[in-house]
């Protein structure tokens, strides 16, 4: 029987290579060398790469029956997952292989910029002895604040706690039992600002979260406040983070993640590497022996459950086991539609009701609510989200899930809702149905207001009081920014002219939440909402 041919495109490993056993065919390649690449991709079925190797639509054609790609990190900027997803290719990587090395080094970090590390070393190093002006602060008895209170921030939490600090913490989606257990008191964000003595950042990356600590926080910090941020670049305002360290608004930071890398690359961020007051490291959150051997033996394993067509856990586009071919068109929908829930909530809820009406209904759609939870926390979290550790990541934040299941429904075949209810009580939900021979993906309710419009990549939100004028003020201000508006709908709550309305846009490119913000200011919106959506 011939054995499946898994391609090694970077270094990797013996432990990795080990762990893949003598059950599969191994070949290695230069993943950097392209011609090389797509020669030997072509009679591979899994192939392995850390971050240097591109994987994409080109190397999947090329590919007679490749299953599986995984990548030996965390990151997946390498690797073109709708592209692997169409070609029906399984892409796999290591998602807590990292929460370590990070938590460690943001705490190196918090006691660098504390005790002024970098300078002492550059000033010794140069032949001087500047004890006196090299004078830093304990870190016993402080606060510190933690904005980000998934995995990588409750490591540090429980890492800090033997410092003898005082623990504050800040994450919309944040569990309060288990921040209690860990010392840390929930409060908001500018609160946060106004106490800490010191700030570590593990927030991901997205459109909301992107200069979330700006001039606004630094202006009502304490001036002995030091920031530290080890998650991900641009979370921090690298402007605002340089006038507050020049001009002393703000004792010191530590940075090891920019909005531009290397941050030389970039105006704004390279005016940082002038200043004393701040220590700078190059992305070395996961640069450890024991992360990057985490990472190969995971993926690894990985491979090995997925060649032999078992349930692999770290998938991120394929839920892991057999799935109705009736229901398998819905995945990406739910994922969709769990990704527009958590930007409308802008929070955790304490009930989460994944909700399955129609014919699909008498099936197996446990991939569906699965697949409706990853979408839920994609961009909540920092590490990548799989199947598997959705329902886990739920459950670290007290947050109960549910699959409801009809084969009754009025008005499509089949819907799937997403319903949440907010601690305050407040009830969220978002419905969508596949429509068509292509299946493509509608958006027909939101908090109960009917709808039948596309579940574009790029939607616009807004709410407000029905009157006459309104579409083309909007419209005018979009057409300002150059944005075409390639769809719409407005849906009335009631049947009476000035009742509340939701009007829905679909636009061909990205806006940011400020021009929603402008748009909702124009119309006297009660809510105006830009959301990107991804799969």
């Amino acid at each position: 029987m011939t054995r499946p041919v898994v391609l090694i495109a970077e270094e990797l490993s013996p432990a990795t290579l080990e762990v893949l056993g003598s059950d599969v065919e191994i070949q290695t390649v230069d993943g950097t060398d392209r011609p090389s690449l797509l020669s030997a991709v072509k009679n591979a079925d899994a192939i392995l790469v850390r971050s240097a190797t591109q994987v994409d639509a080109e190397v999947f054609a090329a590919a007679d029956h490749l299953k599986v790609v995984a990548r030996a990190g965390v990151g997946l900027d390498n690797v073109d997952v709708p592209a692997a997803t169409a070609a029906g290719v399984m892409v796999i990587n290591a998602p807590t292989s990292n929460i370590v090395s990070a938590a460690e080094l943001a705490i190196t970090l918090i006691l660098a910029s504390l005790r002024n590390l970098g300078r002492a070393d550059a000033s010794v190093k140069a032949g001087k002895w500047e004890r006196k002006q090299l004078t830093g602060v304990e870190l016993l008895e402080k606060t510190v604040g933690i904005v980000g209170f998934g995995r990588i921030g409750q490591l540090v939490a429980e890492r800090l706690r033997p410092f003898g600090v005082n623990l504050l913490a800040y994450d919309p989606y944040i569990n309060h039992a288990r921040a209690a257990d860990l010392g840390a008191r929930v409060v908001e964000l500018d609160e946060l600002m106004r106490t800490a003595d010191v700030v570590t950042v593990h927030m991901p990356r997205t459109p909301e979260t992107v200069g979330l600590i700006g001039a606004e926080q630094f202006a009502i910090a304490k001036p002995n406040l030091h920031v530290v941020n080890a998650a991900r670049g641009g979370l921090i305002d690298e402007e605002a983070l340089f006038d507050a360290l020049s001009t002393g608004r703000i004792a010191g930071a530590g940075l090891d993640v920019y909005s531009s890398e290397p941050p030389a690359t970039s105006e704004t961020a390279a005016k940082l590497l002038d200043l004393p007051n701040i220590t700078l490291t190059p992305h070395l959150g996961a640069s450890t022996a024991e992360a990057q051997e985490k990472a190969g033996v995971a993926v690894a394993r990985s491979v090995r459950l997925a060649l032999a067509g078992e349930l692999v856990p770290d998938a991120v586009n394929v839920a892991g086991g057999a799935i109705d071919d009736l229901v398998r068109p819905g995945i990406a929908l739910a994922d969709r539609l769990g990704q527009l829930f958590t930007a409308i909530a802008a929070e955790g809820p304490e009930l989460l009701e994944v909700v399955v009406r129609g014919e699909i209904a008498t099936r197996d759609v446990t991939a569906l609510k699965l697949s409706a939870l990853r979408g839920v926390f994609r961009q909540v979290v920092t590490e990548q989200v799989s199947y598997v550790n959705a329902p886990v990541l739920a459950e670290e934040r007290g947050i109960r899930v549910d699959l409801v299941t009809s084969e009754d429904s009025e008005r499509f075949r089949n819907v799937v809702q997403i319903r949440g209810t907010l601690r305050d009580g407040r009830v969220v939900s978002v419905s969508g149905t596949l429509s068509g021979t292509e299946q493509s993906q509608k958006l027909t309710e939101v908090d109960g207001l009917d709808l039948d419009v596309q579940l574009s990549d790029h939607l616009l939100l807004i709410t407000y009081q029905d009157r006459p004028g309104l579409v083309g003020a909007y419209g005018a201000l979009l057409g300002d920014a150059d944005v075409n508006i390639a769809g719409m709908q407005v849906s009335r709550r009631g049947e009476e002219r000035g009742g509340e309305v939701l009007v829905v846009l679909n636009l061909d490119q990205s806006v940011d939440q400020d021009l929603a913000d402008r748009i909702g200011e124009a119309v006297g919106a009660s809510a105006s909402l830009a959301v990107d959506i991804t799969y």
